[in-house]
């Protein structure tokens, strides 16, 4: 039992409700899925069904009121069975419905909201692009207003939930204007049936391969002048906003990423026979797990206690950095021990392992880089 000073009855429930529909529904499926690196409509749906869509969203919008701990644990618990399940979730919850939620209208919200909160449609974030990325800045699609439109024209890519069927459309980040070389960025909710998106999945991925990830076009696009989400120029805020909640959300994917990469070096090592002996009576390997062990319950414990302090209405934004920065090199270290605990064995792909293994790279990388990371925790320092 996981045990910590954040955690309710309630959060307990949940935990065990999640875990044991990801070991019942996607584990079975979670090698196939990768070897054929297939996104599964039905185990989306049934993440809907299971509530994990709109999970910590307001009931009046479809939502399941939760708090912030409750979805971080569901995410969590997704992923010690399978990342990209998880980040599925992830990228749904935190950058599909969240800007939305945050920095919508009424009127914007009730249209977009109870659809994305059932699993039957997902929402897409787009702000990565050739030259945008960790420096937002560099974002080169446009949008500018024709009578009484916006009229948009640009790429994105490795747009997560962006080209599946399901896909109800994106929140795009955009230069709307431009003057002496500074650009005004700002965000526009496009749909996805809008003529001139166009999408195509970007595969042959080492990792989260059962996610979708996507390449966008957007040619001559127009949509309402009302499709402006929140204020002209506030783009990056927004954008900013919004990661630093993604960023518990990647935290969590370290963090059950790890504990079911610790849990199969524990199982394994029972198992293995050397020299008479189970190599868990090993020293040298009885020390490996309990590092992993404490590694893990540090983690756990610190992330939890940012999102205590995000549902306090507390600053995070340091905090969120930290926590993504910790459980990411968390989830690297304990794959890398747990592959090293299970020897060659763990090098071939019908041993989860060497999917866990594969999976966690992403976390140093996505929403924000480690060295992006650290850059944000000096900078609130005062450096």
């Amino acid at each position: 039992m996981i045990t910590s000073v954040y955690l309710s009855e309630n959060h307990e429930k949940l935990r065990l409700k999640v875990r044991d529909f990801a070991e019942k529904e996607i584990k079975p499926l979670a090698k196939e899925l990768d070897d054929k690196e297939e996104f599964s409509i039905h185990l989306t749906r049934r993440m809907g069904q299971e509530g994990l869509f709109g999970i910590n969203l307001p009931q009046k919008y479809g939502g399941h009121g939760l708090d912030t701990l409750s979805y971080i644990i569901a995410v969590e618990e997704l992923a010690r069975v399978d990342s990209s399940q998880a980040a599925t979730i992830a990228a749904h919850n935190s950058l599909g419905i969240y800007p939305i939620y945050r920095f919508g209208t009424e009127e914007q919200k009730h249209k977009y909201l109870p659809q994305l909160a059932t699993g039957e449609k997902l929402w897409a974030f787009g702000l990565t692009e050739k030259n945008a990325g960790s420096d937002a800045r560099g974002t080169e699609t446009r949008a500018e207003m024709v009578d009484h439109q916006w009229l948009i024209n640009g790429e994105k890519q490795y747009i997560t939930n962006g080209s599946v069927p399901i896909c109800a459309g994106i929140t795009l980040q955009v230069i709307t204007a431009e003057k002496d070389g500074v650009k005004e960025l700002s965000t526009i909710l496009i749909d996805r049936e809008t003529p001139g998106y166009t999408s195509e999945k970007m595969g042959d991925k080492f990792m989260w391969r059962a996610a979708d990830t996507a390449r966008l076009y957007f040619k001559d696009v127009r949509v309402p002048a009302a499709n402006l989400l929140g204020e002209l120029g506030h783009g990056p805020n927004y954008m900013f906003e919004t990661l630093d909640g993604g960023r518990l959300s990647i935290a969590a994917i370290g963090l059950g990423l790890a504990q079911g990469a610790f849990e199969m070096a524990v199982e394994y090592s029972k198992k293995r026979m050397q020299f008479g002996k189970s190599i868990s009576k090993n020293q040298g390997i009885a020390f490996k797990i309990s590092d992993m062990h404490m590694k893990i319950e540090h983690a756990r414990e610190y992330l939890y206690k940012v999102c205590w302090m995000k549902d306090k209405g507390l600053p995070f934004s340091r905090e969120a950095a930290m926590a993504k920065l910790y459980c990411s090199e968390i989830a690297r270290e304990v794959a890398d021990e747990s592959m090293q605990v299970h020897g060659g064995y763990g090098l071939y792909k019908y041993n989860d392992i060497e999917r866990f293994y594969r999976d966690q790279r992403l976390l140093q990388i996505g929403e924000g880089t480690s060295e992006i990371l650290r850059l944000v925790i000096a900078r609130n320092l005062g450096l």
